[in-house]
């Protein structure tokens, strides 16, 4: 079965600072129908106007992945870790016990866009842990690049969750497939541009939840980006 949720029903607001939508109830938005999908618990879309940002503020708990699209972030937390993260970078950082962190446009002038995903991880009480990664987008021209994962395989991130991030930047016209197996699930989230899902049209901001297939086919009717949650 294939749900799909659309962008212009997600959460969210619009702050002037920060205009941010969020696919599951987060933070003053509530809908028990949206909690999250499997261990995936939080994907919001964020655009964060120069100079501003989210001060040093706490997590435990939860494996925190995020993803610029366009601009840079500059993160800062309590594990001494300062850096800033570009256009495709992809952030993992597992909260564990507990670790305070903060994140601003590093920017002055330009805004910063941005996903940041929250996972449930295996277990509680893990060391606090950070990583990050450029992935070149020609890597995943047409094709799946797996950039977080649980074993960090293929030059991936690796999380406290059996759950894989893959992503795919398509090409106008392009076709591209996923098996999915026997017990397992999906989350496709339309990053850019439009694409057919088994002949269901989705849109920037667009998600769907997979179950009990044996895989999806996508089919971009435009210069497109997806991303994939491979989720037990």
């Amino acid at each position: 079965m294939i749900t799909i949720r659309r962008s212009d029903e997600r959460g969210g607001a619009d702050h002037g600072w920060l205009k941010t939508a969020h696919t599951f109830s987060f933070d003053t938005y509530h809908d028990p129908e949206h909690m999250g999908f499997r261990a995936l618990r939080v994907v919001n879309e964020d655009v964060i106007q120069p100079g501003r940002g989210f001060g040093r503020h706490g997590h435990r708990d939860m494996e925190i992945v995020t993803y610029v699209l366009e601009g840079a972030l500059e993160h800062g937390d309590s594990m001494d870790n300062v850096s800033t993260l570009g256009s495709g970078e992809v952030q993992v950082m597992s909260a564990g016990r507990g670790v305070m962190h903060s994140e601003r446009n590093a920017s002055t002038a330009d805004p910063v866009h941005l996903y940041q995903i929250w996972l449930r991880p295996e277990r509680s009480g893990l060391d606090p842990r950070y990583d990050q990664k450029a992935f070149p987008e020609a890597e995943r021209r047409n094709v799946w690049q797996v950039v977080v994962s649980p074993d960090g395989r293929d030059g991936s991130l690796s999380i406290h969750q059996d759950a894989s991030i893959l992503l795919a930047n398509l090409d106008a016209g392009a076709e591209l497939a996923r098996e999915i197996a026997p017990e397992r699930h999906a989350w496709l989230q339309v990053v850019r541009g439009v694409v057919a899902l088994d002949g269901a049209t989705l849109n920037a901001g667009d998600g769907a939840a997979v179950g009990g297939e044996p895989g999806i086919s996508i089919r971009a009717r435009g210069p497109a980006e997806v991303m994939l949650f491979d989720l037990a």
